[in-house]
Formats: structure tokens, sequence, C-alpha cells
């Protein structure tokens, strides 16, 4: 394990953290609503994010990718490639206007300012950090990572000791009172790994292919995935735990927060204002990507006007736009997990084929 296995493990960690549960609302939809048979799917989650992460890291390193362009072009052909690189960038849009919108919902619940406060000061940052090269935006993302983490490891384990009801009721209040994105609870945590990885795919894509070591890529995107699959556990059992004192909120992770101290919650505010950070710059910097070369003056003025347009967007409101936009990406992500899957058996056939013929002459 080297350094840039680390760094592209820890921006693969930050980029998805605040898309996929940083507020604690999509894992309380996507897994905790299920009741206790929710912990298998999160479980099933991790696996996925591990294999595919490593998949699009090494298959990034080893073509070079400039942009997520290249690999999708190389999964799906140059006709379908595009097609699906219009559609995944229209959500990857609908993420970052869902950011936007858990901005306002953080500073409402935590400060009870009005949600255009939240969502104008994350947009000024987003644009700000966007006016950044490249490789600097990937160092910023990298560099929260280790505090969000610690925030997070803290708030959960303390929720997760500090329960006061019965599994058997728990598990009854998770199941009646909370919407779920659909019916079963297997679905739901594939349409979790899908949408996730159609949030990192771009970011990883970029991160991967700027790294000359295919193995260092591949070890980087497995330590991500892993990562993801244990914090996601994690927040789920302390959800669950503390489900019956969470009902109507937003922000979960947040409110467990308060619960511990309002010191914390205050810290945790700022946490969550990071994470949310992080996938927003990821998302517009993706999206804007599609229709201007980075680090260009082109790409400054479209960054802007994309993220302002999504500003008025983000004001439909954040649960709604969760339970909305992510199923939505997650079907669009089961394309990218059957290509990068029919990918890896090419490959694995291909290297045995050719094993066979190297055993063959010798």
């Amino acid at each position: 394990m080297n350094k840039q296995s680390i760094q592209i493990a820890l921006a693969y960690m930050s980029v998805v953290i605040g898309g996929g549960f940083a507020s604690g609302q999509e894992v309380l939809q996507f897994f905790t609503g299920y009741g206790l048979i929710g912990i298998v799917g999160t479980l099933v989650s991790g696996v996925l994010f591990a294999f595919l992460g490593m998949q699009i890291a090494r298959m990034s390193s080893q073509m070079q990718a400039n942009s997520h362009k290249e690999v999708l072009y190389r999964l799906f052909g140059s006709r379908i490639g595009l097609l699906v690189d219009v559609v995944l960038s229209f959500f990857l849009y609908g993420v970052g206007v869902v950011m936007l919108a858990g901005s306002g919902s953080i500073f409402t619940q935590e400060y009870n300012l009005p949600p255009l406060f939240g969502g104008v000061l994350m947009t000024v940052l987003v644009i700000a950090t966007l006016c950044l090269n490249v490789k600097r935006i990937i160092n910023l993302i990298s560099a929260v990572m280790p505090f969000l983490l610690a925030m997070v490891l803290l708030i959960t384990t303390y929720s997760i000791f500090s329960y006061n009801a019965s599994v058997e009721a728990l598990d009854a209040a998770a199941r009646e009172n909370n919407e779920t994105v659909t019916g079963n609870w297997f679905v739901g945590a594939l349409l979790y790994a899908s949408f996730n990885i159609a949030v990192g795919f771009p970011m990883l894509a970029v991160i991967g292919g700027m790294t000359k070591q295919p193995r260092a890529a591949a070890v980087g995107g497995v330590l991500g995935g892993l990562g993801l699959g244990a914090l996601i556990l994690l927040l789920n059992i302390g959800l669950f735990a503390n489900i019956n004192q969470l009902q109507g909120i937003e922000m979960p992770a947040l409110a467990l927060s308060g619960r511990i101290s309002p010191i914390l919650s205050v810290v945790m505010s700022i946490a969550l204002v990071c994470m949310i950070y992080s996938t927003a710059v990821g998302m517009f910097f993706a999206f804007s990507a599609r229709f201007a070369k980075p680090d260009t003056r082109r790409f400054k003025l479209v960054s802007a006007a994309t993220v302002c347009v999504g500003l008025v967007l983000s004001l439909g409101g954040f649960s709604k736009l969760v339970g909305t936009v992510y199923p939505l990406l997650g079907y669009v992500g089961f394309a990218l997990i059957l290509a990068i899957a029919f990918s890896w058996l090419r490959s694995r056939s291909a290297a045995k084929a050719q094993q066979a013929g190297l055993n063959a002459i010798s």
C-alpha cells in the first residue's frame, strides 16, 4: 500500500459519504426502515462498494483516463457510452442539487435559519472551489476525510450503546414508521450501492487515471469501498438503536449528536457541512466538465451558472429530493454495475485463455 492508494481511498469515501449517508436520511430510507434485515443489506452494499471501486480505479489507471467519459466509452462503446454519459450527468447534477438542499436543512434544524441561508453558503463555497485546479480540488476533498470519519464513528458508537428499547420494539418501530425506497431490502441494498457508485464514478475515474500504477489504484478502490461499508453498517446500527426517537427528522445523524451534547451537535453540523460540501464539489465538477474543459475560464463560468440554477432547484426540500433523485440514479447505476461486472468477467476469461496458450507452448 502506498500514498496513492490511501489518497484514492480517502477521495472515494469523501465524495460518496456526503451524498450517501452523512445526514443519516439516506441510510434511514435504504436500510434502517427495513428493520433488522437492513443490517444484512449494508453488508451487501459494502461488498459491492469494494469490488466496483477496485474495478473502476484499476481500469482508469490502465487507460490513464482524463475523464469518466473515456471509461464509459470503454465499457459501453461510443454510442451507448455517450447516452449513458448524458443520463449520468443529468442525475449527478440532481445529487448536487440535493446537497445544496441538505446544507439548507442543516442550518434550519441546528440554528433555526432559513433553508436558503445554508443553500447560498454552500453555493458560494462550491463555486469558489471549482475555480481551483483539479489537483487542488482532489487534495482538498481528501484532506477533510479523517475529520469526517472521526465524527461519524464517535456519534454512531455512542448511539449504539445508548439505546433504551428492546430489539423487537425497535424492529417494529423501524418497519412501521419509516418510508423505504422500495418494498424489498435486497433491492434497496443494490439500489444504494448502484446510486453511490454512480455518484463516485466520475471522481474515482479521474483520480484513478492520474495514478500510473493500476495495482495501487485497485487497492485504493478496495480500501475505500470497505471503509464505506463499515461506516454504513455502524451508522445503520446507530440509527436502528434510536429509531423510536427519530421520527420525522430530516437530519438523523445531527439529532443523534444533539442527544450526546449541544456542543457536539454544533461540531457535527460543521462536519455535515464539510461532507455535503465534498460531495457537492464532486458532483458539480463532473457535470461542468461535461460541457467545458477543467481549469479554463469557460469551465468556471459554466460551473457558476449550473450551481446557481441548482440553488433554485434545491428549494424543493431535502427529504423529498433524496426519495426521488436517489432511487432513479440507482437504476441508472445498475447499468454501470452490469457493464463493470461484464468487463471483469471478460478480462478474466482473456487472462485464462492467454495463460492456457503459454502453458501449451511450454
